[in-house]
């Protein structure tokens, strides 16, 4: 099945420090394409994968579950982890939760994670009859391209599988009951005005983590895909600072730079 144009992984081999994108649910890479190359484009490595049943057609996520996506972003780690000194991992929404899962198993070898509107809980009201309606519905409506900035649009299924989101959910409560075991430096960016992600989903992950370096950003001007809204730049900036103050070496080239 050939890939949505614009939703292709991206990978940019840069200097010794890494980073891991990772995109949300019935989403793809191009949410998130505009932060990898500006990450890419300031001398890091990137790795920014495509999640299994994702930027192809719908009906082919239908075929996938959590284990899935969370296996390609496994993957994706350990390639950087075996080819950098230092690795961060980032994600917007489900990707969110993904890098919760990352940082919970891998530890130490993560040096920090970007959270941008992370995803805590399904929160449709008929999110508890998904394990019976996922055999009698096949869909429902999508929540694609949810951004303030007129023009801007985002590369994602206009539905959602409901086998998908039955997997999503049972992942999204497993990974917050580890949450108490992420302890890296972490920034999280969130939008007060979302309609896919309450801010609800950011409160509780900052309340229960376990990390004592934490940065929290309110978003102002954008909804739920802020990677490709108003306050994009704004993204892409204070994440490259946050690698800079935890990466000596970043932290050198970008003070370099700015004298």
């Amino acid at each position: 099945m050939p890939v949505l144009p614009g939703a292709e992984p991206f990978r940019h081999e840069g200097g010794e420090v890494g980073v891991l994108l990772c995109h949300g649910f019935t989403g793809s890479p191009q949410s998130l394409r505009p932060w990898a190359e500006y990450l890419a484009g300031r001398g890091l490595t990137v790795s920014l994968p495509l999640l299994p049943g994702h930027g192809t057609r719908w009906q082919d996520m239908q075929l996938t579950g959590w284990q899935d996506w969370y296996a390609e972003v496994d993957r994706a780690l350990r390639e950087l982890l075996d080819r950098c000194t230092q690795v961060f991992v980032f994600g917007l929404s489900m990707g969110g939760a993904l890098t919760l899962r990352l940082a919970a198993k891998h530890g130490d070898a993560i040096s920090g994670i970007v959270l941008v509107n992370p995803a805590n809980k399904v929160h449709d009201p008929l999110a508890f009859a998904l394990p019976v309606a996922q055999h009698f519905i096949r869909s429902t409506p999508g929540i694609a391209s949810d951004i303030a900035k007129p023009g801007s649009v985002e590369v994602g299924y206009d539905r959602v599988p409901t086998r998908a989101a039955h997997s999503l959910r049972k992942f999204l409560q497993l990974v917050d009951a580890d949450l108490p075991q992420v302890t890296q430096p972490l920034l999280l960016l969130h939008s007060p005005q979302d309609h896919v992600v309450p801010p609800v989903d950011s409160a509780r992950v900052l309340a229960r983590v376990s990390s004592t370096d934490v940065t929290e950003t309110l978003l102002e001007q954008s909804y739920h895909v802020a990677t490709l809204d108003h306050d994009a730049e704004r993204i892409f900036a204070d994440s490259f600072a946050f690698v800079g103050r935890l990466a000596e070496s970043v932290g050198r080239e970008g003070a370099e730079a700015g004298g």
